[in-house]
């Protein structure tokens, strides 16, 4: 595709992306998409997902506590536990606020390690990564932000995410779902957001103004980008799902550039 070249352009030492179309198929990429990139919080769509695969598997309900105050695996992974950003600390009462937490994360990992006897990092190994052929992906340390992982692994988790083969549709169609509609809440990088809507562990776009991905991005798309300049969206009005990583951190240049390709990209699917 050629929209994906405009990486070329990207302030970044190094870029890598795809677009991934609803059958599965890849249908571009553009540069190294076998090298290993910091995820950060890109890592969290991909510990959500091994959390659903244990929820099908009955080792966990959505709705069991989980965590501090009474909060529930939902909470935890829709941000609304009331745990804070980086602190094991509450504050505010579950299901009240949306309170976008990587402790949260840590929570939830900690509680599926408990409940299925087997290390997060290893459950989510075997439960996502063995079985999508992810070989280049680790997730050592965080659920929130210690993946690492490549272009041609994360297209093949996009492929996954709109034809699910380790889910059923159904939970995927839970998990892009907006959990507490109406909660206020911050976007890091962005600001408040009102609302500020979420799934299940993926951020939803909904009429967010401004936002990461693009102007032409339908109120359905889903995704979550990370602090080391990374992101997968999907767009299920589109039918398609891009993956970018690069080697920068998130800044002033990702939020003008970002929007830009993502329109590119959904205007050359058109």
């Amino acid at each position: 595709m050629q929209s994906l070249a405009l990486i070329e352009n990207w302030p970044v030492p190094t870029a890598a992306a795809a677009v991934v179309t609803a059958d599965g198929t890849v249908a571009g990429t553009h540069g190294p998409t076998a090298h290993r990139f910091p995820l950060a919080s890109v890592t969290k769509p991909l510990a959500a997902y091994a959390a659903l695969v244990a929820y099908e598997e009955g080792a966990v309900e959505l709705d069991e506590p989980a965590g501090p105050e009474g909060s529930t695996v939902r909470h935890l992974l829709a941000h609304t536990s009331g745990l804070a950003f980086d602190e094991h600390r509450v504050t505010a009462p579950p299901g009240t606020r949306r309170l976008y937490s990587n402790a949260g994360f840590e929570v939830l990992g900690d509680h599926i390690a408990k409940a299925t006897e087997i290390p997060f990092p290893e459950y989510v190994r075997q439960a996502v990564l063995e079985p999508l052929g992810m070989t280049a992906t680790t997730m050592d340390g965080s659920p929130a932000k210690d993946g690492v992982s490549t272009v041609d692994d994360l297209a093949r988790f996009a492929a996954e995410v709109q034809v699910p083969r380790l889910l059923d549709p159904r939970t995927v169609l839970e998990a892009q779902t907006v959990v507490h509609p109406g909660l206020k809440g911050v976007l890091p990088g962005y600001g408040h957001q009102n609302p500020n809507d979420w799934g299940l562990g993926f951020e939803i776009r909904d009429s967010k103004s401004p936002h990461w991905t693009g102007t032409s991005s339908s109120p359905a798309t889903f995704g979550h980008f990370g602090q080391s300049g990374t992101f997968l969206w999907i767009d299920p009005v589109a039918g398609a799902a891009c993956v970018a990583l690069t080697d920068r951190a998130f800044g002033p240049w990702a939020t003008e550039v970002w929007p830009v390709l993502t329109d590119a990209v959904l205007k050359e699917l058109a």
